[in-house]
């Protein structure tokens, strides 16, 4: 009988012994050093578990006539009506997406090369803002199940002299950096400056 005890008392130590070290491995990799990512549970405008929306999101409210920045690409204006950083540790980028061209814009280069991407369809999954003074690139930020803190386009993109909404939220850079490079897909980058909300 002592030694049934002693098993059952060592597979019990085992056992807490996994699990606590699962939860500081699992914790550890929640932040610190500046280089990993917020968890999805900073933004409310992400979709539920198991992406039971309709694949659309709502943007941050910004000013229609406020512009930070236009780019021109192939058939396609992007425009940048805010860069506000939140008290949470990121940074909410906003606009307007314009098709100027004279078929259907599909947005698939703009979801990002990379295979947990995949999921995310027609959206803003593989934008980035370039902090060039700290010569750092901060991506996109996803959910713990890859599904990108971005707008989704509906259809796929955007029909024929019509415009859509987006919103992105990234990594916040450090508190003095104030001026970023917004990048998506093949449109030319645009120098925006961080407000604080």
């Amino acid at each position: 009988m002592d030694l049934r005890h002693t098993m059952k008392g060592r597979r019990t130590m085992a056992a807490v012994a996994i699990t606590t070290g699962l939860l500081l491995t699992v914790s550890g990799c929640g932040g610190g050093d500046g280089d990993d990512k917020p968890t999805a549970t900073a933004s409310s405008t992400s979709s539920g578990p198991g992406g039971g929306d309709d694949g659309k999101q709502e943007s941050p409210s910004a000013s229609p006539d406020q512009v930070l920045a236009e780019v021109k690409g192939d058939d396609v204006t992007l425009t940048i009506a805010s860069a506000v950083r939140d008290g949470g540790g990121f940074v909410t980028v906003s606009g307007k997406v314009t098709n100027t061209g004279s078929q259907f814009w599909i947005a698939s280069n703009w979801r990002g090369d990379e295979r947990e991407l995949s999921r995310n369809g027609a959206s803003l999954a593989g934008a980035a803002l370039v902090d060039s003074k700290g010569k750092k690139k901060y991506l996109v930020l996803r959910d713990t199940q890859g599904r990108c803190l971005c707008t989704k386009f509906d259809g796929g993109g955007v029909d024929v002299g019509k415009s859509a909404d987006w919103f992105a939220q990234f990594p916040a850079p450090p508190a003095d950096t104030t001026s970023v490079d917004f990048q998506v897909g093949s449109m030319p980058p645009a120098s925006i400056e961080i407000s604080e909300g």
